[in-house]
């Protein structure tokens, strides 16, 4: 991929921090404005600028009006976390990737998620069921539930060429979160998706995150048996 071909602010970011954690641009080191970047990535001034906000909200840059953009001097060291898109998970396991969206229906929270995901009364949910497949059998099972409110062009995505999971990575950036790990048996419904005996056991993880206006999303993803979370920091 050359640089031209980089026109989303996610990737310009991981572009961007390549650039950082290389020493491209030392400690202290004004870096190109938004203008030159822009320019040799081939977007938008304002795609530029969502990246740098990014990074500025990481702590790898310092962002001065009239003084440009600096590389940290002394960068936070903290563990991170960047939410999956399962399509390339799937590709990166060798397997062909495809999903199936089986239902989407605005409806309310149920009363047992309130605590995890804390929308207001009232707030306009968009529930949504997708099935991710590895060369043609279930990977994973996600239910999802996502504020229209917070991210109101989610409503209008068909889910047909790309998944619920892939549009929010892209589409809705996030300053918070919380992460849930765990084992569950397949119910009836489950077993019969992943063809297994009822009460085989499961990976599970439940995901909620936040802007610092509002909730995005809620997700629930059930693993076929055998998978295995891998992850970097």
């Amino acid at each position: 991929m050359t640089v031209r071909e980089l026109n989303s602010w996610t990737e310009i970011r991981e572009e961007l921090h390549r650039r950082i954690n290389d020493r491209v641009w030392q400690p202290g080191e004004t870096i190109p404005g938004e203008a030159e970047l822009a320019e040799e990535f081939g977007c938008a001034r304002t795609t530029v600028s969502r990246a740098l906000r990014a990074l500025a909200d990481a702590g790898l840059v310092t962002r001065r009006r009239k003084a440009g953009t600096r590389v940290a001097v002394n960068p936070p060291h903290k563990a991170t976390f960047t939410i999956p898109i399962i399509r390339e998970e799937v590709e990166a396991r060798g397997s062909v990737y495809s999903h199936s969206l089986l239902k989407r229906a605005r409806q309310p929270l149920p009363p047992h998620l309130h605590a995890a995901f804390a929308v207001g009364e009232g707030t306009d949910l968009l529930y949504t069921e997708t099935v991710y497949f590895a060369d043609g059998r279930p990977f994973m099972f996600e239910e999802r539930y996502t504020n229209i409110d917070a991210v109101p062009d989610f409503a209008t995505v068909a889910f047909d060429l790309i998944t619920p999971n892939e549009w929010l990575v892209q589409n809705a950036p996030y300053t918070a979160g919380d992460l849930t790990f765990y084992a569950m048996n397949a119910g009836e419904r489950l077993a019969g998706l992943f063809e297994v005996p009822e009460e085989t056991p499961l990976f599970v993880m439940e995901r909620s995150t936040v802007n610092q206006t509002a909730p995005i999303t809620h997700v629930r993803m059930s693993y076929a048996p055998g998978y295995r979370l891998r992850t970097s920091f």
